[in-house]
């Protein structure tokens, strides 16, 4: 299987990379098929030179980009996709940087912001009759205690 992956050269502390199609398990360091391109991250703007052309090919092959390398094609828009996430946090990490808090629910506005309800809805029908059962006088009701036994 191809890969399109970086390789490292330059001075220590110095870095900048070489656009390379490779066997993926081969060391990107050895011998590789093809150099695509160049890309320098330590200036500014960084610098980047790339052969669409070759890449477009290699692509067609069946090589794949490292996830880097996808993040840059996508920026230089010679692929058309989605950037895809090359840094990894650990659940321990997340929660030593506070990236596990959970989000916080609208539910926290004070009650005093909330919207009115309207006012048809809230007030009670003027032209209703209130129900018998709950008007009805307590009085004709024995309690349980004195009930007359015949």
């Amino acid at each position: 299987m191809l890969s399109i992956r970086l390789s490292r050269v330059g001075k220590t502390k110095q870095p900048s990379y070489r656009l390379i199609v490779v066997e993926k398990s081969k060391d990107p360091f050895g011998t590789y098929l093809e150099q695509l391109g160049f890309y320098n991250p330590r200036t500014n703007p960084k610098t980047i030179q790339l052969n669409a052309e070759r890449i477009k090919y290699w692509i067609g092959k069946g090589a794949q980009p490292s996830d880097t390398i996808h993040n840059l094609l996508v920026d230089a828009k010679i692929i058309d996709q989605s950037k895809v996430k090359t840094v990894n946090i650990s659940k321990r990490r997340a929660e030593k940087l506070g990236l596990n808090k959970p989000k916080e629910t609208p539910a926290a506005v004070p009650p005093a912001e909330a919207k009115p309800a309207p006012e048809a809805a809230t007030a009670p029908a003027e032209n209703t009759p209130p129900p018998e059962n709950a008007a009805a006088p307590q009085e004709d009701i024995p309690p349980a205690g004195n009930i007359a036994k015949t």
